[in-house]
């Protein structure tokens, strides 16, 4: 073979060299953005409700929030009725046992497979979990609901006020603060540690709503929610068996407690963290402010309870906040 040919397959051989590590390089970094993609199972999930699907995932993101809130309201109504029998305690401690098992069966975690990344925010959230209904029903015990329910919506408002970029957001933010202020007319009170114990759950509800927008981004499916209801389960294993032992729960209070463990723990322990992969953690603040509202309205029609011509004001500015930041998210993200 003379110098020419020699050189030109040289040159031919390493193009092709060249362009297969292009080509590996190209298949690994297709690889990587397919394990990306939030809710497919891999861990370091791309930013959450951020882009991909747009619109579509901004709607089912806020169709899994209504119906978490729903069924949270709902299920608080049916918990409540056992309060005569065993006590706010016992009723979290039954709700939290209850999420635990339906959690565990629908999400059946793979424990050993968990990193230290992983584990470190469903052991926080196992916490947050434990602490958050258990100190709310304290301060509602202690300050009245009203003031309880509005320093709690203190956490949800501080996430969405962090998280705002635009004054159109801040706007909806402190309009649905004062809509949620205006629908439970807290009464002033003296009980600090009641007002503590409200200022525990609101904190407890911004850890709750940042945590499963981090689970949600590292683990797949409800394998993280469903480790965090189980440890949280375990948590009140010792408080609920002393405070069942002291107040001895009848079948219809076990029944009530293990519906609301249902409905107000394990459906919306489940939506959350699928809502925070669709949509940013500030509009999720903003929304939470439904929750009053939803309580209000499952007051109406199952408790028979009137609303005044205020708490109908109340209402709506809630409502037409929400919307307007809907919008605006849409906007911004088309």
């Amino acid at each position: 073979m003379d110098s020419a040919s020699h050189a030109f397959w040289e040159r031919t051989a390493r193009s092709h060299a060249r362009h297969m590590r292009t080509m590996t390089r190209g298949r690994r970094t297709v690889q990587a953005d397919t394990r990306a993609v939030p809710g497919n199972g891999a861990e370091g999930a791309g930013t959450t409700g951020s882009t991909g699907g747009g619109g579509g995932r901004r709607l089912t993101g806020l169709a899994m929030m209504c119906g978490s809130g729903l069924s949270n309201q709902t299920g608080a109504a049916i918990g409540a009725l056992a309060f005569p029998v065993i006590g706010p305690a016992g009723v979290v401690a039954v709700r939290q046992w209850v999420a635990a098992v339906v959690l565990l069966a629908v999400g059946r975690p793979r424990l050993r497979s968990f990193t230290a990344r992983q584990w470190r925010p469903v052991l926080l959230l196992a916490a947050v979990f434990a602490t958050m209904n258990l100190s709310l029903y304290s301060a509602i015990d202690r300050v009245g609901l009203g003031l309880a329910v509005t320093l709690e919506f203190l956490g949800p408002l501080a996430v969405a006020l962090a998280g705002s970029r635009r004054a159109v957001d801040l706007g909806c933010a402190l309009v649905a603060a004062a809509g949620v202020v205006a629908l439970t007319r807290p009464q002033p009170s003296t009980d600090y540690l009641g007002i503590g114990l409200g200022l525990l759950a609101a904190v407890c509800w911004a850890s709750y709503i940042l945590l499963n927008g981090t689970i949600g981004r590292r683990l797949p499916g409800a394998e993280g929610s469903a480790a965090a209801a189980g440890l949280s389960g375990l948590l009140f294993l010792p408080v609920g068996i002393v405070v069942l032992l002291r107040h001895p729960p009848t079948e219809p209070a076990l029944a009530c407690a293990a519906v609301a463990g249902v409905l107000s723990s394990a459906v919306p322990f489940l939506s959350d963290v699928q809502a925070l992969r669709r949509v940013p953690a500030r509009f999720f603040g903003i929304f939470m402010s439904v929750n009053p509202v939803l309580a209000a309205v499952v007051g109406l029609v199952v408790l028979g309870e009137s609303l005044t011509w205020s708490s109908w004001a109340a209402i709506a500015a809630v409502v037409v906040s929400n919307a307007v930041s809907v919008l605006a998210s849409g906007r911004r993200a088309g």
